[in-house]
This record gives C-alpha cells, structure tokens and sequence, in this order.
C-alpha cells in the first residue's frame, strides 16, 4: 500500500510532500501545464523568472534543438512581477501545490523589490536567478562572483523571512566556494544547475543560429554536469539543494538525489512530453519502493556508499568552467 509520508522530503525550511518540482523556464505560469495533470501531484511548481518590469526578452531566433538538448536565449522575457502577483498567483493558489517564484533583475535594488512583492503577495519561497548582467557593477553578472552574489542575497534577505534558493551557474571557477558564500549571507538552499553556456553554428548559412550568438544549454546532454556540480557540493557543504539540469527520467531523478539533491526539477523534458514532471514522480516512487527507502533517504546515499578514499572522481577536480590555465575543462 502506498505511503504518502515517505515521499516528504525537506529542502532547507520548505517541506515538499514529494521531491519532484517543475524548472521556472519551461513551466512559465503553469495554466499549459495544468491542462496535462493535476499541479497539486507535484512538491512545488517554480514559475519563471519575475523582473520589476516586463521584460520582452531577446528577438528571435532564441532557441534551437541540439544533440541530446536546446540552446536557448529567451532572455527572461516576462510580464513582470506585478502582473503575476495580480492574475497569476490567484490561480495558482487553486491548487494544492507550493508556489516558488523565480526573481531576476539588473540590480540589487530590482532584486530586493520584486522580492518584498512576492513576499507580501504570500508566495511560498524564493529563487534568486544570479545569472543576470549586474549592469551597476559593470556587467559583471551576480552569481559569478562570492561577494557580489552574497551582498545580493544579504539585502533580499533583508526584506523576506521566506524560505530562499539561490540558483547558480555551473559556469563558474569554484561552485563550492560560490555556494558557501550565499548560504553564510542568508541562503536555505541552492538550486543546481543552470543551463550551461554554449553555441551552435548553421554550417549551410555560415552563421550563429542564435541572435544571441551564445545560449543557455539544457536537457540530458547537462546531466553529467549537474551530477558533478551537485556531488562536489554536497560533498562540501552538505546544503540542502534542488538538483536540475537533464531530468528526464525517474532513474535521472535518483541519480541526482543520490550525489546530494534534497528535490528535483524538471525543465526541457517537458517540452517534449508535457506530463514529465508526474511520469518521473512515478518512476522515482517505483525505484524507492525497490530499495525499501524513504524518499529522504536517498539524497546523498551515494557518498555513503562510495567508500573510503573516493572523492570527487579525478584526483583535484573541481565543479569549475576552466582549468588552470585558463583552458576550458
């Protein structure tokens, strides 16, 4: 017979009844999704990424298939946070399904107000995308540098008591160090891994098949890389995370939680089967009955598992974009 309570999982203060949620991206607002399931058979659903203003996002062309993934460049275009705190987020309350709200912006000051709105909209926790140009700092982007990415994240904790995820950029010369950095300033727990940067060339037209000329890389193509992010973290700082990056199957889920993740979220594969998110719970609830474990359990089983002497895999790797000379890894 099946046990509800074994699937709860926590993740920082949040408590999911289950550990699949929805990537912000792909989900966008949710009324697409909700005419293929239930939203309330889900831990949470995160919608997209939330500006203080609308936001229209990059001219086309801004997304293009590839091996095992897309590239995208949407650019975050949105309605802008009040507009889903008006006519987005009352709709959604008609389920039985935590609200995460994705929250990007060009300042900190843009970050710390759209953050204060969600707060006193009730929303249920936050995401900080740190990915966005900080145009005051210089074009610097928050989550690529540790102070600038924890004195952001001090002053949104400044004006919300909700639980707080910061997601962040495999891109990046040490992910761990990254990552302590926002947990010490205030952060719950990560949200591992974004799209990796990447590119794609028309060899007929002799040109980038982005307007862009670079995107985000998402799907099963990353999921190596989200594997990696999330093991070496964890490893280090034991912080409870949301792991993403390729989830497509009950087995990719596992897989994840098993190197660290406390809950999952899928993204891109629902583009291609729109019910992804309540197909993987299924699967995952198959493969916790067969080992006889708590959904709980299973994060981070495989550091236990692995033995003395087994780190990280290559001796001094580490979740970083180049090697030491400067070379990409």
């Amino acid at each position: 017979m099946r046990d509800p309570g074994r699937l709860e999982v926590r993740l920082g203060p949040l408590r999911l009844k289950n550990p699949v949620v929805t990537a912000a991206g792909p989900f966008a607002y949710g009324r697409e999704a909700a005419s293929f399931y239930d939203l309330g058979a889900l831990g949470a659903v995160t919608v997209k990424g939330l500006s203080l203003e609308p936001w229209p996002g990059n001219p086309p062309p801004r997304a293009v298939e590839t091996p095992a993934g897309m590239l995208n460049a949407i650019g975050l275009q949105n309605p802008g946070v009040d507009h889903f705190v008006q006519h987005d987020l009352p709709w959604l309350r008609r389920f039985d399904v935590p609200v995460i709200a994705n929250v990007v912006g060009k300042t900190t000051e843009e970050y710390v107000e759209v953050a204060r709105r969600l707060d006193a909209a009730g929303v249920d926790a936050l995401e900080l995308n740190v990915s966005c140009p900080n145009v005051k700092a210089g074009c610097l982007e928050f989550g690529s540098d540790p102070a600038v990415a924890a004195a952001l994240v001090r002053a949104v904790r400044r004006v919300t008591g909700r639980p707080l995820l910061v997601k962040l950029s495999p891109d990046v010369a040490d992910l761990p160090r990254l990552a302590a950095a926002v947990l010490e300033a205030g952060a719950d727990a990560l949200s591992l891994i974004n799209t990796v940067r990447g590119a794609a060339i028309d060899v007929d037209g002799e040109r980038p098949l982005l307007a862009t000329i670079t995107g985000g890389l998402s799907g099963p193509a990353i999921r190596p890389v989200a594997v990696r992010c999330i093991w070496e973290v964890y490893e280090r700082l034991q912080a409870p995370i949301l792991g993403m990056g390729g989830v497509s199957s009950g087995r990719d889920a596992a897989e994840l939680m098993l190197a660290g993740a406390s809950a999952v979220a899928v993204g891109t594969a629902t583009l291609v089967d729109p019910r992804a998110p309540v197909r993987v719970l299924g699967e995952l609830e198959e493969i916790l009955a067969a080992k006889g474990i708590a959904a709980a359990e299973l994060t981070g089983r495989a550091h236990r598992q692995a033995g003395a002497g087994v780190g990280t895999g290559l001796p001094g790797a580490t979740c970083s974009a180049a090697g030491g000379d400067g070379s990409r890894a």
